[in-house]
């Protein structure tokens, strides 16, 4: 079934399961996919705005220029997503405990979120941006951030010698999350 130009709003998917679907240039207004199983669809350059979607299950889900605004998005693990054209943005988001581990996820941008223990491990962040976003102890381990943007990140701690940083951006305050392995004091 395929859903075009469409707008869900205040529609409640908690625990249900939506599968084989495609969603092109749709729109989802405070929508409840809590503890929710949508495998096997396609989201195309849809939008999703102020809703919860934590715990969702995304299994061989295809999320293409999704965009995410004021959502909850606790503990999803975006890595079942299918990598095949897989392209997100995230502003004003909470996607603590979420993973994106081996992800490809070139120029990704996101904007004055919260990414409290999220796992990033072999993900690949080149030219990401992460611009006033709180990265407390989300885990970096062999991820690609060749041309990363941290200016404005707060609170990571990413070890240069596991990861790439080549041309990365950081912000004066935020190098002692660089240096956390050497156990220097900066004062």
């Amino acid at each position: 079934m395929t859903h075009l130009d469409k707008t869900f709003e205040e529609i409640t998917y908690t625990g249900k399961v939506i599968e084989d679907r495609e969603f092109e240039n749709c729109t989802f207004k405070k929508c409840d996919f809590s503890d929710s199983e949508f495998p096997n669809n396609r989201f195309i350059d849809c939008t999703f705005e102020a809703c919860n979607l934590s715990m969702m299950k995304l299994n061989g889900t295809t999320l293409n220029n999704a965009v995410f605004t004021h959502c909850k998005i606790l503990g999803v693990i975006f890595t079942d997503c299918h990598d095949f054209l897989f392209s997100v943005r995230f502003e004003n988001c909470v996607l603590d405990y979420a993973s994106f581990m081996r992800k490809k996820m070139l120029k990704t941008h996101f904007i004055h979120s919260s990414l409290k223990e999220v796992n990033f491990s072999q993900a690949n962040l080149s030219n990401a941006v992460f611009d006033g976003t709180d990265l407390s102890g989300a885990l970096f381990n062999t991820t690609n951030l060749t041309g990363a943007n941290f200016v404005t990140a707060f609170n990571y701690a990413i070890d240069p010698e596991l990861n790439t940083i080549k041309k990365a951006s950081f912000a004066m305050q935020g190098l002692p999350g660089l240096l956390l392995r050497h156990q220097l004091k900066i004062v």
